[in-house]
């Protein structure tokens, strides 16, 4: 071999060299990035695997929270009447000491005094009478069970009233049955 193809040799054997250890480190670096990449996948793996439990368990505990809360509910619907119940019970009980009663005027006073109570309950609780007499008809509290023809009325207007009516706070519990003056 030639001096000069030695060189060339040489020359292309350092240049392999150059662009192999070129390589090399290109391949260093990207391992070192990829080692980067593992470990920030890890990491967010933990990290997913850390929130996925956490809401495992707020869905567990929310569970629980809706269970008690049912049960709480139900429990609440359950006894909710209980102090009118109690009060309906006295009154119960005045009637029957009432119904004891043999003279007719103690009688008549005792239930009375019991219509009054019981008037009182219910205004308590928020049941109010449905007025009637001289108003105007209204589909949205009364109920019209006639229809009458009335010098003494005006058309529209209620001419007697057959049956109360009862609102319980702002909602009609029972329509008023009346009649209504019709020309």
């Amino acid at each position: 071999m030639t001096d000069e193809n030695k060189s060339e040799t040489e020359a292309e054997t350092q240049d392999f060299q150059e662009k192999y250890d070129e390589l090399l480190e290109k391949l260093a670096l990207k391992e070192e990035e990829l080692k980067e990449v593992k470990e920030n996948l890890e990491k967010q793996e933990a990290e997913t695997q850390e929130y996925i439990s956490l809401s495992q368990r707020l869905q567990a505990d929310f569970e629980n929270f809706k269970k008690i809360t049912d049960k709480r509910n139900k429990e609440f619907i359950k006894f909710a009447n209980e102090d009118i119940i109690k009060d309906f019970l006295d009154c119960y009980e005045d009637f029957g000491r009432a119904l004891e009663i043999k003279n007719n005027d103690d009688l008549k006073e005792g239930v009375e005094l019991i219509y009054n109570k019981f008037k009182d309950i219910l205004t308590k609780e928020g049941i109010k009478e449905i007025p009637t007499k001289g108003e105007k008809f209204d589909l949205n509290k009364h109920e019209a069970m006639m229809v009458q023809e009335s010098e003494d009325v005006e058309n529209d207007y209620i001419i007697e009233e057959l049956m109360k009516g009862y609102m319980y706070k702002d909602k009609v519990l029972k329509y008023s049955k009346v009649i209504v003056c019709k020309k």
